[in-house]
């Protein structure tokens, strides 16, 4: 048996990583300024979270949620303090996907409905109810039904009002737009949102998998701004590598029993990995530090040659640039051995660890800005 082919792969090959870095088989250190799809939150093999998680699995690993799991809710209560949503609910899950899922479903059960408006280069996931809300119709199999899902333009007030009525069930949006290229909702959209919300009996579902957990420089990217969604959903550096994803739920919710599950959701292995994430964030200040170091880094890449537009907030940042952006990740990549990613053919994407410091930065700039200047790139 081989592997099922639907991933093009680098040849290279990471045995060993540390901080901001990873080292491939055969020694070379690479800087990471993507953290694998946003996923390391507080650096590769933190010794705080190496810890925790032997700790954890020397005692249990796992076992299902029939029973009392006291860290499950020692997670819930950390995360309420330091998200500062305390009078919420959580339901622990295994992924972005699963948590938009369960978000989906979570909001038709509280109004019995299924229309949704979603958004144009939108991306939630590729289970049934969140591809289905996904702006990719390449991933949308014959099976999942998309008929009940209506896109809109992103962060447009004017079209946000036409379509809202009394048969929407809720409204899904990311708080950054990662795969749709770095796009930043804004705050008068976001509070038009949660006020037709309010007016319609609909929910307001923010889709924080990506830019969530102190990547934006807050918590949450919406913490920006004065608005209270009713369901938020993360995963990606929630356990720092670790699968684990999280709803938190407005109280106005009630709970049914059997109304949600999962097999694996909040198994001991995974709280451990969550609470150990909370625990560096806090004591290293790293949402602080991603307000920090991401500014530094933006502005200092804004106004190179080549460069159109930078956007993001804190250390989710897409640099787009006026010609198509592969030949800089590539050489990026095999020329200097630092990892980015893209958003689109013109967009670089960076999703550090929120710990990356101006020093790596530092490296960064160097790199990029030595690439764009070079005549032969055509940036």
């Amino acid at each position: 048996m081989d592997l099922f082919n639907v991933y093009p792969l680098y040849d290279i090959e990471p045995v060993k990583a540390q901080g901001s870095y990873v080292w491939d088989a055969t020694g070379q250190k690479y800087l990471d300024l993507y953290g694998g799809h946003a996923v390391i939150s507080i650096g590769h093999t933190h010794p705080h979270y190496v810890q925790k998680l032997t700790e954890q699995l020397n005692k249990i690993g796992f076992y299902s949620n029939s029973v009392q799991i006291p860290i499950q809710t020692e997670l819930a209560e950390k995360l309420g303090k330091l998200s500062g949503y305390e009078d919420y609910h959580l339901f622990l899950i295994n992924s972005g996907a699963e948590a938009n899922e369960n978000a989906l479903k979570l909001a038709s059960f509280y109004n019995g409905r299924k229309k949704i408006i979603a958004f144009k280069k939108s991306f939630h996931g590729r289970t049934a109810g969140a591809v289905a809300a996904t702006d990719n119709p390449a991933i949308a199999a014959p099976i999942n039904p998309t008929d009940h899902v209506h896109f809109i333009p992103f962060n447009d007030v004017e079209a946000l009002e036409n379509a809202m009525s009394e048969e929407v069930c809720a409204i899904i949006v990311e708080g950054i737009q990662g795969v749709g290229g770095i796009n930043v909702t804004s705050g008068e959209f976001l509070q038009k949102a949660r006020e037709l919300c309010d007016k319609f009996g609909s929910v307001l579902i923010v889709d924080s998998v990506q830019c969530g957990y102190g990547r934006s420089g807050k918590f949450f990217s919406h913490q920006h701004y004065d608005v209270q969604p009713d369901l938020i959903t993360t995963a990606k550096g929630m356990g720092n590598g670790f699968p684990i994803g999280g709803l938190l739920i407005h109280p106005k919710f009630k709970a049914i029993h059997g109304m949600l599950g999962t097999t694996f959701g909040g198994n001991h292995l995974a709280c451990a990995a969550g609470i150990a994430v909370l625990d560096v964030m806090k004591q290293e200040n790293l949402v602080e530090n991603a307000a920090v170091v991401g500014d530094y880094l933006m502005d200092n890449v804004k106004g190179l040659p080549g460069v159109k537009e930078v956007r993001g907030r804190g250390l989710m940042i897409g640099i787009e640039t006026e010609e198509p952006v592969e030949v800089v990740r590539k050489k990026l990549l095999f020329e200097h051995h630092i990892f980015t990613g893209y958003a689109g053919k013109h967009t670089l994407r960076l999703l550090p660890s929120l710990a990356l410091t101006k020093a790596d930065v530092d490296i960064f700039l160097e790199a990029f800005s030595k690439i764009v200047k070079a005549e032969n790139v055509g940036v």
